[in-house]
């Protein structure tokens, strides 16, 4: 059983950066296609990145593409998320996702998932 762990969190300025990291027990991460979503107060939970098993290829939501960038290390079984020029928007808990079946936003399709981790961005 695979296990998701994110950390690197917390509270930022808008226009600062924070880097967000996801690190597995119980299995290897460079089998799967990873993903960050996150969910903001009030709102569904929503794609952000995702990364393909390699670390070949990556995707992005809209709303983040150009300021967040989404890596892995498989030999460290982590996978990254940062994230420059945070908004206040980007205020949510976000969350570590693993094993898809290919670069897809839909949350359901992923097997694993983080406890999750606060993301702040004050205006």
């Amino acid at each position: 059983q695979v296990q998701l762990v994110e950390s690197g969190g917390g509270f930022v300025q808008a226009g600062g950066s924070l880097r967000l990291s996801c690190a597995a027990s119980g299995g290897t991460l460079s089998r799967y296609y990873m993903a960050w979503f996150r969910q903001g107060p009030g709102k569904e939970r929503e794609f952000v990145a995702t990364i393909s098993a390699s670390g070949e290829y990556s995707r992005y939501a809209d709303s983040v593409k150009g300021r967040f960038t989404i890596s892995r290390d498989n030999n460290e079984n982590t996978v990254d998320l940062q994230m420059n020029s945070l908004k206040p928007e980007d205020t949510a808990i976000y969350y570590c996702a693993a094993d898809s079946p290919a670069l897809i936003a839909a949350a359901r399709l992923y097997k694993y998932w983080g406890q999750g981790i606060q993301v702040t961005v004050s205006s």
